[in-house]
């Protein structure tokens, strides 16, 4: 059992005035961690702490900085092991996944421990006798709430570009994944002066509380409902509101690709951390003339592949995060049942401990279904079979949510009108994941506001200042 503490300013604290909570393995049930629920006067005094220490941490150079993140990344590597073990007990992801998305943190803290002091600003052609120049100074205070669908790799991206920048930070984790935020922090704060990194645990009403408190800059990543009270919740204190929310993003599968290869695709972007990603294929469009053969193979594919207990290493995919989660996946494939889908495979609530839940392809889907319009967060491939590749992008563009699209397809003109024209942040092109470092994209609409990775956050976690410099007038001045 894992006894997560707070961290407030520099002191450890192990509960609260409301007690604690406890979370159980996925897997089986059995107990995995216990942490408190933090108070008004937790999340207080973590603000106040940050507040205190701003000053210091902003007048540090960007150098020291970025050497402090090295040694936490390198402390982060050496304890993959552990961390990744916490991980796989509290959302129940396979091993192997929990140790790469461990080591995908690692290597984001590195990137910005890189980037950080070439984060400069800009000279400006002004008149000759003056200086004109833009900088970039840090934000102050930022929280940071992060998911616990992938808690290691996310939490280094915004904790990282924050402290990089000289921000300080009061970070909350997941209440789903308490205890491996509570690792991670206790590695970042050993490089780190007293104050700068605060950790407070708790439910979402914790999560609202922190960001409702006099912060500078609330860094989201999570539910769009979440990520919507957390952008009201900035309109009232003035904090700026940087948000990655929720996705229902599509796969278009056209006419002249091999069906098979596509369902390997679709299978690996609707079924990888059981569904449970921000960019996972939440609604598939394939085009008529290969629909049966995609659809066979698909099914294949989700009987090939194994589902079981994280710590197993055969396990390709791992339980739901908890069976609260397992009820509302259900609840979506159980109405689009109703509304006349049909279950080609999986859909079917397992007997036994645990969380589990089968991969799921669900064919004769339609546009007002919940598994084809909301946010599904579970192995579900929900299938509308379309006439017509202009059918496919029309019906693909509907969706409230803007996050990330993926488009198989052998047609050149086709994958250009796709990036083009799909009103989403990122467009794969005949692969669902993979892309080069660095890149950054505008989620839109329900899917949050504001740069969540690459280079551009660093431009979020600062604000610019503009400066202008003139010699002073009168006789016999010395400049």
């Amino acid at each position: 059992m894992y006894e997560v503490e707070q961290l407030i300013g520099a002191q450890w604290k192990p509960a609260g005035d409301n007690g604690r909570f406890e979370v159980v393995d996925p897997a089986d049930g059995s107990p995995v961690s216990s942490a408190p629920t933090a108070v008004g006067a937790d999340l207080d005094a973590a603000v106040k702490a940050a507040r205190g220490a701003a000053p210091g941490w902003a007048a540090s150079t960007p150098a020291v900085r970025a050497a402090a993140l090295h040694l936490a990344a390198d402390a982060i590597e050496n304890a993959a092991d552990r961390i990744a073990d916490a991980q796989t007990a509290e959302m129940g992801k396979p091993l192997a996944g929990a140790r790469a998305g461990i080591q995908a943190g690692v290597a984001t803290l590195r990137q910005y421990a890189e980037l950080g002091p070439l984060h400069g600003g800009r000279t400006l052609a002004g008149a000759a006798e003056a200086i004109d120049l833009v900088t970039y100074q840090p934000r102050g205070v930022v929280a940071v709430i992060t998911p616990w669908n992938d808690p290691v790799a996310v939490s280094c991206g915004l904790l990282g570009a924050a402290l990089v920048t000289g921000n300080t930070v009061v970070h909350k984790p997941s209440e789903r994944t308490p205890a491996t935020g509570w690792l991670l922090v206790k590695l970042l704060a050993e490089h780190l002066p007293p104050g700068v990194l605060s950790l407070v645990t708790g439910d979402g009403a914790v999560g609202a509380a922190l960001a409702g408190r006099q912060v500078d800059l609330v860094a989201h990543v999570g539910s769009t409902a979440a990520g919507r009270s957390i952008a009201a919740s900035c309109a009232g204190t003035g904090a700026k509101a940087l948000l990655e929310n929720g996705g229902s993003d599509p796969l278009i599968v056209d006419a002249d690709v091999d069906p098979r290869w596509a369902a390997d695709q679709a299978a690996i972007g609707a079924f990888a951390n059981s569904g449970q990603l921000c960019v996972a294929v939440e609604r598939i469009y394939v085009h008529r003339t290969v629909a049966d053969r995609f659809l066979a193979a698909l099914v294949g594919r989700c009987r090939e592949m194994r589902v079981g207990p994280g710590r197993d290493p055969r396990s390709e995919l791992g339980p739901l995060v908890d069976r609260r989660h397992r009820e509302h996946v259900h609840a979506q494939v159980t109405a689009a049942v109703a509304d006349g889908a049909d279950v080609l495979c999986g859909g079917t609530v397992p007997d036994g401990p645990g969380a589990f839940y089968p991969l799921t392809v669900l064919a004769g889907c339609a546009d007002d279904m919940a598994v084809m319009r909301e946010e599904t967060f579970g192995p579900i491939a929900p299938v509308l079979v379309v006439d017509s590749y202009d059918e496919a992008l029309s019906r693909a563009g509907r969706s409230p949510y803007g996050l990330a699209a993926t488009v198989l397809t052998g047609s050149m003109a086709n994958a250009q009108r796709a990036w083009r024209e799909l009103p989403v942040g990122t467009v794969k092109v005949n692969a669902v994941f993979g892309g080069a470092p660095g890149g950054a994209a505008h989620p839109r609409r329900a899917s949050g506001e504001g740069f969540g990775y690459g280079p551009e956050l660093l431009d979020e976690m600062t604000v610019a200042k503009a400066v202008h410099i003139e010699p002073p007038g009168g006789p016999a001045v010395r400049w």
